[in-house]
């Protein structure tokens, strides 16, 4: 087996779009658990300590967060179907790669210095739509047809409102 064919397999298997996660972030994953015949999402939120090989489709973080007193890291492949988001909640300044030095410190002297970024351009990633096949006319007038607008009671009373007025 050649080098081109395993590239070409890795590569389908990667995301379109990821959000670029560096050391030294605070991030929330959420990831599906089989349980039985169902899945359920799950969320880890914590520090980025480790990030590898970002451009490859085996790219890893390794994810740590302390839970009553008690040291938790998590190891996640960006691009497997069981991640199904990763959200960058605060992001900070840091100098090295690997933060292996967070794991003997506690309290003040594990804080990390903030940074500000653009969590809107961060967080929302978006993945290029396919073209949408467009209905007959015919089908989308039957579907507005069953469409029916509800008012809430906040909207109510602020239409009673500007009716008095």
């Amino acid at each position: 087996m050649s080098f081109s064919i395993l590239k070409q397999i890795g590569d389908a298997q990667k995301k379109k779009a990821v959000v670029d996660v560096r050391p030294g972030d605070t991030v929330r994953v959420t990831q599906k658990i089989k349980e039985g015949n169902k899945f359920r999402l799950q969320t880890f939120e914590g520090v980025v300590i480790r990030a590898d090989r970002k451009e490859s489709h085996t790219a890893r973080i390794v994810v740590r967060k302390v839970t009553s007193g008690v040291g938790v890291e998590k190891s996640y492949l960006i691009h497997s179907p069981l991640v199904e988001k990763i959200v960058i909640t605060k992001r900070s300044k840091v100098r090295r790669n690997n933060l292996s030095y967070l794991r003997e410190r506690s309290g003040k002297s594990a804080r990390l210095a903030g940074r500000d970024f653009d969590r809107v351009a961060v967080n929302d990633v978006t993945v290029p739509e396919e073209p949408v096949e467009e209905a007959p006319a015919e089908e989308v007038v039957k579907e507005e047809a069953e469409v029916e607008v509800v008012e809430t009671p906040v909207e109510k009373e602020e239409k009673a409102d500007k009716a008095e007025a």
